[in-house]
């Protein structure tokens, strides 16, 4: 299996009020390549003879952050999980249609998943750092895959790619375990990135984080996406509209409802449902 190359995309960015719909009209938003790194074609997905996703048809914009919001049970975090191909671990998921990264269909006969989670990486609701030291933590993945390049070099970039390396130089033969919890995200960001991925996928990254760690893992994510694509399952919509370029409305029954940018979706949705949905009116 192989995958084109990615562009670096150009960004501009300022952070957004802490209200929804407060300060998008003064946010200039990233630009990205102009092209879509992931596209989705007819997703159907179903656990046993629950349907979870109808018919998702959407593309996510390459060099930008793509929030996935909506109500529990909407089929959000399934959608990301179809990217990288976690859902292949459940037995009774069964997933139709096509989702591309580039120009090849990640659920092609020939798509090795190890391979593919190599190039889309991902970042869990719940720190999750393995019971090594730091320093083999943010190794790991690196040396999986035979990375031949300098790991101690690697492991320092992307820890401080995730505003760690400050906070952690000292004690990298220390277990990951030690570490604070939103400082135990940070590693496992720092995890992800550390094999290069094109793109970052993230479940509700900071939902059991206090809101300063949180607020760390909001400007980091800002900072990751000058290099990666970001897709990000939020259920705080002021967080969404705080961090992302495009949003993804999912509601009850596994549909897309709605898919723009996000000054729109929170401002002026196309959708009765999706301005009920974000004025509060149910979800």
């Amino acid at each position: 299996m192989s995958f084109e190359d990615t562009a670096d995309p150009t960004t501009d960015t300022e952070s957004l009020a802490d209200s929804p719909a407060a300060g998008l009209d003064d946010t200039t938003t990233r630009r990205g390549t102009g092209r879509a790194v992931i596209a989705a074609r007819g997703i159907d997905v179903r656990y046993g003879d629950t349907q979870a996703l109808s018919d998702i048809t959407m593309d996510i914009p390459e060099g930008m952050v793509t929030a996935l919001i909506g109500p529990s049970g909407c089929g959000k975090s399934t959608f990301l999980r179809c990217i990288n191909r976690m859902n292949d671990l459940i037995d009774t998921c069964h997933v139709d249609g096509e989702l591309r990264l580039y120009d090849k269909n990640v659920y092609d006969d020939d798509v090795d998943p190890v391979a593919l989670r190599r190039k889309v990486g991902m970042v869990f609701q719940k720190p999750n750092p393995f019971p090594k030291s730091i320093h083999d933590n943010v190794a790991y993945g690196l040396n999986i895959q035979g990375y031949d390049g300098d790991v101690d070099a690697r492991v320092e970039e992307s820890l401080r790619a995730a505003a760690l390396w400050d906070e952690v130089k000292g004690q990298l033969d220390e277990s990951g375990l030690a570490l604070s919890g939103g400082q135990q995200q940070r590693l496992c960001i720092a995890r992800a990135i550390a094999p290069d991925p094109d793109v970052v996928l993230m479940d509700e990254p900071a939902s059991a984080l206090d809101p300063v760690a949180t607020s760390k893992i909001e400007d980091l994510i800002d900072d990751l996406a000058e290099e990666y694509t970001v897709v990000i399952v939020t259920h705080n919509m002021q967080q969404a509209a705080r961090i992302s370029d495009k949003t993804a409305v999912f509601l009850t029954g596994g549909e897309l409802v709605e898919f723009g940018d996000t000054d729109a979706i929170f401002e002026n949705p196309d959708s009765e449902r999706v301005e009920n949905y974000i004025t509060g009116k149910f979800g």
